[in-house]
């Protein structure tokens, strides 16, 4: 850049300057075939020459004669160059001035500019056309050629770096060197730009284009020490002005600017830099939020998951079971893909603070990643526990209501016998001789009857007794009864036996009674017994699970109808004996009444008893067949979701391996591994209707109560947790490609160079798990020449395993192969940036922030930086180093 200051030193070349000022009195002058930008050209081209010359004390007044001896066109050379050019030639024969010029053009040439169609002896001749040819291209190299804006060439740099200029000004649209500065506004919006305090541009007229024009020449020639160039009213009434003129005119507000634009571009350094430091701070907002949510979530659920109140009733405990489907159906998956996304979100945030050279982020305690998985694996313990909770309590209930049922049936079927007005007539002392006998006949049939009734009241106990353990919710009634049949009991003991006392003390007064009544009572007794055990085992509930279970049942009362002609013939024996009794008494006369005096059983009882019998027969037939086809039903169910789950577990594990091996190929692009990822991923959540059928087969088995299934080691357990490791291994993988693209592109790091990467990495996985231990990364790092010390290879441990797990994964392997030659930008330059800004002091003032930077980053970097220490420092400045290396983690704020 020529500043002031240069340009009022004298320049000193160590020659003789009348060498240089040597002049020809005889010239020729060619006619120029373009009159209007042959005048633009000359006066341009004349004033950008004394622009320069005037440093060595010269000027020239015909830019075509005063350059023909070459004395002052190799001295412009040296004054632009720097450099000293060979000593000219004193003689003013045309010979001398030829070989000046040629010294001239020689080492124009040799800066690699091609000189087409220019030669020292038309040069010397005085011909226009080629003479501003010469100083165009003389221009071209020493003033516009450096000029590039993203790796532009000169011209197309020179015009973007004009356009980013003036976009913000209206009326302003800059497309080419010519017709777009022909009202003088772009000029003015150039130097407004940089010099506002020069140009009040909102008072500007488009429709003043002399106006204009003549502003900007006179400001920029008085403050900008820009010469003027060029004449207001040549590029008005020209339709299109000459592009050269115009060229080497904005080329020198360009060079005038370049302090300007040195601020500029480390202000859109600092501009990058903050950018990426406010989209990480955001990412990391939003990382602590959707982990703060997670984590309550987890937090109220396993409560409730851990909640082991067991309902009364079977209708309450199913309730439970639907309320926990729905969380699993409806609550949970959400869930899942909200803790799939945050490990994504987090690890992709690690991998742009890589990137970009800054620290890693360290979540709030209690909300790191590992912390996540293992609340979640907690919920996933919880929950399993609560699932085989909710089907135990429903078994046990199912068992609980099925056994108080069954006590009721018992106990009332007992209490309706158990009548102790038998026991405590006194009717013996009344009786005769022949009476007494009977009662004591009738009372040893008694005995015989309690004695059969023993073990049902040990079955009431033994009922009572499970309820107890099972936990029956009205146990106490249960108990109550149960104690009270166990006193009538004793208390019918108590009372036959004394009973039998009395009798006994008269039995010896009696005579024996007539044996047939006794055979009868005898016989009927046991077998009316039998007939109301049989009536209550036809009646009995049942509950089984298995096909199996009702088979047994169905071959236990196919054994019970096979002894029904054993038990008929008994029925005709017993009443044989009363047809006997009928008989006899019709025989001998015998007057009186007939009825059996040592039993209460009569023939149309045992008649009534029988009929029932062979009636409750079919009706239990009936009953074991329902059940046996509801389990022919549930085998059905249990087959079903079998079929299903035995396709589903297997094809769910061969993705797995599919996304696995797609990870780890080394053929095709990242971009190739991440459309068939992606595919992978389509077909995946295609696939969710057979889940979600295969849902609905495991509600109709919860349902119907079916336990256990001996056609598949699948659970639906098994099933969810698989599908869920499948959405979220391959979300991971496609996360990692992503990240393996970004690190890609962001380092440069070419598809042959990852290739190779991945190469060296499938090699040294000895185990194929995606990870190499220590040893195996040691030997991948020296098979590619790394000399590796233990305190070398402990530091590099530190970088790729952190928090010291003893593996290496893919993803840290390649950070690490990229870290160290990244492009990124460091504290360092961030601090050479800010000292720009600061006009090179040690610290900055708000002011200075606010005029350079936009203003949420102007306020982000005020809110941070903190006062500057240093001596001399006025109010409020702020001390941009500390800030800088704050914000690659290199010190604290």
């Amino acid at each position: 850049m020529m500043n002031q200051i240069e340009l009022s030193l004298p320049y000193d070349n160590g020659y003789e300057i009348e060498d240089y000022m040597m002049q020809e009195d005889e010239w020729d002058r060619d006619l120029l075939l373009d009159p209007a930008w042959e005048k633009q050209q000359r006066k341009t081209f004349t004033a950008w020459c004394n622009s320069h010359l005037r440093k060595a004390g010269t000027q020239i007044e015909n830019i075509e004669e005063d350059f023909r001896n070459g004395l002052k066109l190799m001295l412009l050379l040296e004054v632009i160059s720097g450099e000293r050019l060979p000593k000219p030639d004193r003689g003013k024969m045309r010979f001398h001035k030829i070989a000046n010029v040629n010294k001239a053009l020689e080492f124009i040439t040799s800066k690699g500019v091609k000189l087409v169609s220019i030669g020292a002896e038309e040069i010397v001749d005085g011909n226009v056309k080629m003479t501003l040819g010469m100083i165009w291209t003389i221009i071209l190299r020493f003033a516009i050629q450096d000029i590039s804006v993203e790796e532009t060439s000169a011209k197309e740099g020179l015009l973007l770096w004009c356009q980013r200029k003036t976009a913000p000004y209206r009326n302003v649209n800059v497309q080419n060197f010519h017709i777009s500065w022909k009202d003088g506004l772009a000029l003015c919006a150039l130097i407004h730009r940089h010099r506002p305090d020069l140009i009040d541009y909102a008072k500007l007229n488009k429709d003043d284009p002399l106006g204009n024009l003549n502003l900007a020449f006179d400001i920029a020639e008085k403050h900008l020490d820009i010469p003027k160039m060029l004449d207001a009213e040549d590029i008005l009434n020209t339709p299109k002005p000459d592009e050269r003129a115009i060229m080497t005119y904005v080329s020198c507000f360009y060079h005038a600017f370049a302090g300007a634009e040195q601020a500029e571009t480390a202000a859109n350094r600092i501009c990058k830099v903050l950018g990426v430091n406010q989209e990480n701070e955001k990412l990391m907002e939003d990382y602590e939020k959707l982990a703060s949510e997670l984590l309550e979530w987890i937090r109220r659920t396993i409560p409730w998951l851990e909640n082991r109140m067991s309902e009364k009733t079977m209708v309450e405990m199913q309730r439970k079971l639907e309320d926990f489907r729905d969380y699993r159906r409806m609550h949970k998956p959400p869930k899942v893909q909200e803790k799939c996304q945050l490990e994504i979100s987090f690890n992709t945030l690690q991998t742009k603070l890589r990137i970009s050279n800054r620290p890693a982020f360290m979540p709030s305690e209690g909300k790191m990643v590992s912390d996540i998985t293992s609340a979640w694996q907690g919920l996933e313990q919880v929950e399993k526990g609560y699932e085989e909770w909710l089907l135990t309590e429903i078994r046990r209930l199912e068992r609980v209501e099925h056994l108080a049922e069954k006590f009721r049936q018992k106990a009332t079927n007992h209490e309706a016998w158990a009548t102790e007005e038998i026991l405590t007539q006194k009717d013996y002392e009344s009786s005769s001789l022949m009476e007494l006998r009977a009662l004591l006949r009738k009372h040893e049939a008694f005995e015989s009857d309690l004695s059969a009734h023993q073990d049902r009241v040990e079955q009431i106990a033994a009922i009572a007794q499970e309820l107890n353990e099972l936990d029956y919710y009205d146990v106490a009634s249960i108990n109550q009864r149960c104690q009270s049949i166990c006193d009538l009991w004793d208390q019918l003991g108590t009372l036959t036996q004394k009973r039998r006392e009395a009798l006994e003390r008269t039995e010896k007064l009696l005579e024996t009674v007539d044996q047939l009544f006794l055979e009868y009572a005898k016989r009927s007794a046991p077998f009316n017994n039998w007939m109301e055990g049989a009536m209550e085992d036809l009646q009995d509930m049942f509950i089984v699970h298995t096909t199996e279970d009702i088979q047994t049942l169905i071959a236990a009362h196919e054994q019970f109808k096979a002894t029904l002609p054993e038990a008929d013939a008994e029925r005709q024996a017993i009443l044989g004996i009363q047809q006997e009794v009928l008989k006899i008494f019709q025989s001998y006369g015998i007057r009186g009444n007939v009825t059996n005096p040592y039993s209460t059983i009569t023939t149309d009882e045992i008649a009534i008893k029988w009929d029932k019998v062979k009636k409750l027969v079919p009706s239990r037939d009936s009953a074991l067949q329902e059940e046996l086809a509801r389990q022919h039903a549930n085998e059905r169910l249990r087959r079903q979701f079998a079929a299903q789950s035995n396709l589903i577990g297997p094809w769910i594990q061969t993705r797995m391996e599919e996304i696995g091996h797609c990870s780890m190929s080394m053929g095709g692009t990242l971009e190739d591994q991440m459309t068939q990822l992606k595919q992978y991923e389509h077909v995946i959540v295609s696939y969710k209707s057979n889940i979600d059928r295969l849902e609905g087969d495991h509600q109709l088995i919860q349902e119907s109560l079916i336990f256990d299934n001996k056609h598949t080691n699948y659970t639906m357990e098994h099933i969810r947790v698989g599908w869920e490791l499948l959405l979220t291994t391959v979300a991971r993988s496609i996360n990692e490609i992503e990240t393996q693209i970004l690190i890609r592109d962001a380092k440069g790091i070419s598809q042959q160079q990852m290739n190779e990467y991945r190469s060296s990495f499938n090699h040294f996985d000895r185990k194929k798990n995606g990870a190499m231990d220590s040893d195996d990364f040691r030997a991948c790092l020296i098979s590619m020449g790394y000399d590796l010390g233990e305190v070398e290879f402990a530091r590099i441990m530190m970088l790729v395993d952190p928090n010291t797990t003893g593996i290496v994964s893919f993803q840290s392997f390649i950070d690490f192969m990229t870290r160290e030659t990244a492009d990124t930008d460091t504290a360092e330059q961030v601090i050479a940036s800010f000292r720009i800004l600061a006009a090179d002091k040690p610290y900055i003032l708000a002011d200075e922030l606010r005029r350079e930077l936009p203003p949420d980053q102007a306020e982000y970097c005020i809110s941070r930086m903190p006062p500057h220490a240093g001596p001399g420092a006025p109010p409020g400045a702020l001390d941009y180093s500390v800030f800088s290396t704050a914000l690659y983690g290199e010190s604290d704020l």
